[in-house]
């Protein structure tokens, strides 16, 4: 039977919504950039497509340097303002965005499922992980807060596309309940029509906020240089992280960045397969494209039978498909492990890489296929990536040291602790990491030897929500910890001379 889009979930249908939901903030094709107070019909805007299907979409309006400098400025003038908003009235102000938030909850993440490709349970989850978690800084905030006061400036905010709401838009909320006018730039590749209503809701309220979209180039001077700047908050890649590292530690200037790291999953003297066969399909959310997602394992040599056969049984299990695609326009949304990546050059890399890696001596494990039910008739398939396995990437391959942000796991064999140690910390640093072992005090031995800031037993580990901390060792993470009472610590002033808990060129601080 061939299947169609849900009723009411096409792109025409989540355009229209935005347009009457916040007209001041869309145009008939295109998004507008916030700043100074109000929203600017300037930047260029570029082309788009969903990673979905292949279709058009709204793309970033793009600045140029002069306008992104001026933005800051407006923004400086927006946080003298901000800062001396009494608390109580800065938290009601974030409490009625986050029930806007909630009104058009839906509409949110239907935006999600067509600008960055996730099945509609995560970008639910994206979206209520956001509101939830501000919530829970809103009903804490004044003993969080204490004597604390708002840093010089506002706070600059670079994020990675894949979690726009449970990211960018909660960092945002808690940094303005803070006392801080909030900077973000859109990602490029993706979650500039989610951005730009989440933005819209907020600055109805009174939230200080500034949205802008352009090319890294053109913007880094004003977003990331500029002395109007109180804080960077960044989230992305190594290579861009560690330009924006060397930027900050020439200013002295507060910052957080959350980079990529290899994060691994170690088996040494394991016996609870079935737990690990339960495991295996949450690890493949959203395909894989998350900074805590989990596509090395570093296996026991003399328990690769056992785990092949309690792998392989659930990674067959996997549903992938077009994240909106029913049997009858009126069934519910399908229940998909994850869609397709970001885009499809970054489909062709992922696949390039795999090739390679098995032309110079990778072993494939295992490769999916496409199941043409979970797919409309004839549409672009161009950004979906089945899952794959491979044994012993060359060490000459890029999936043999970094992490691959799509579905491919790779395994490495290992015969002693000492090269369990190594193949887990070959990334120099991680966020997070996993021990299965069956012995509590090989565990404890063995986890303060793995570099991630955090580390499960037999259980994967996240960034966390409210109260947990969260940050990362090595070249994973640059600058102060976040997360519960840190995120609020992060950005703000403290006692003259404080050292705030983080991973600096001349300190290392845990909390």
């Amino acid at each position: 039977m061939a299947i169609t889009l849900k009723s009411g979930t096409s792109w025409a249908d989540a355009w229209q919504r935005c347009l009457t939901v916040a007209p001041e903030a869309f145009r008939d094709d295109h998004v507008l950039n916030l700043w100074n107070g109000a929203w600017q019909a300037d930047g260029r805007a570029l082309p788009a497509t969903s990673p979905v299907d292949g279709s058009p979409i709204a793309g970033p309006p793009r600045l140029d340097a002069d306008t992104a400098h001026q933005a800051v400025r407006a923004s400086l003038d927006q946080h003298r303002a901000w800062r001396h908003i009494p608390l109580p009235e800065r938290r009601a102000r974030v409490a009625a965005t986050l029930d806007a938030l909630a009104q058009h909850r839906e509409l949110l993440a239907l935006l999600l499922v067509w600008e960055i490709g996730k099945p509609w349970r995560l970008a639910q989850a994206d979206v209520d992980r956001a509101i939830d978690g501000v919530r829970w800084y809103v009903e804490g905030i004044d003993d969080i807060l204490g004597e604390r006061t708002p840093l010089p400036g506002p706070v600059s905010n670079i994020a990675s596309w894949n979690y726009p709401m449970s990211v960018l838009v909660h960092a945002m909320l808690v940094q303005a309940l803070a006392g801080n006018a909030v900077i973000a730039k859109t990602p490029t590749d993706g979650g500039v029509s989610c951005l730009t209503l989440a933005c819209a809701l907020a600055a109805r309220e009174g939230i200080p906020v500034t949205l802008v979209s352009g090319s890294g180039g053109q913007l880094s001077e004003a977003l990331v240089r500029a002395p109007e700047i109180g804080c960077v908050s960044f989230v992305g890649g190594r290579d861009t992280g560690a330009a924006v590292a060397t930027d900050v530690a020439d200013l002295g200037k507060r910052h957080i960045l959350e980079q990529e790291g290899l994060n691994t999953w170690g088996i040494w003297n394991f016996t609870d397969w079935d737990k690990l066969t339960a495991s295996i399909p949450k690890l493949f959310d959203y395909g894989k494209q998350r900074c805590t997602a989990y596509p090395r394992f570093v296996v026991q040599r003399e328990a690769f039978d056992d785990f092949l056969a309690a792998y392989l049984p659930a990674v067959r299990t996997l549903r992938v498909g077009h994240p909106l695609a029913v049997e009858h326009p009126d069934d519910p949304y399908p229940a998909l492990d994850f869609g397709p990546l970001i885009n499809a050059a970054k489909a062709k890399e992922l696949h390039d890489q795999v090739a390679e890696a098995i032309d110079r001596g990778a072993v494939p494990l295992h490769r999916s296929t496409a199941d043409p039910t979970l797919f409309l008739p004839g549409q672009d398939t161009g950004a979906y990536v089945h899952p794959v396995t491979l044994l012993g990437p060359p060490p000459s391959s890029p999936l043999h040291h970094a992490e691959p942000f799509g579905p491919v796991d790779t395994i490495v064999l290992v015969d002693t602790e000492a090269e369990l140690l190594a193949a887990m910390n070959a990334s120099n640093g991680a966020l997070v990491a996993t021990l299965s072992t069956d012995d509590e005090a090989t565990y404890e031995r063995l986890a303060p030897q793995i570099r991630a800031f955090k580390v499960g037993h037999g259980k994967p580990r996240s960034r966390g929500d409210r109260d947990e901390l969260f940050g990362g060792f090595g070249a994973s993470w640059r600058g102060a910890f976040v997360g519960g009472e840190l995120l609020v610590r992060a950005v703000t002033e403290g006692p003259s001379g404080e050292r705030l808990p983080g991973n600096f060129p001349e300190y290392q601080l845990m909390p």
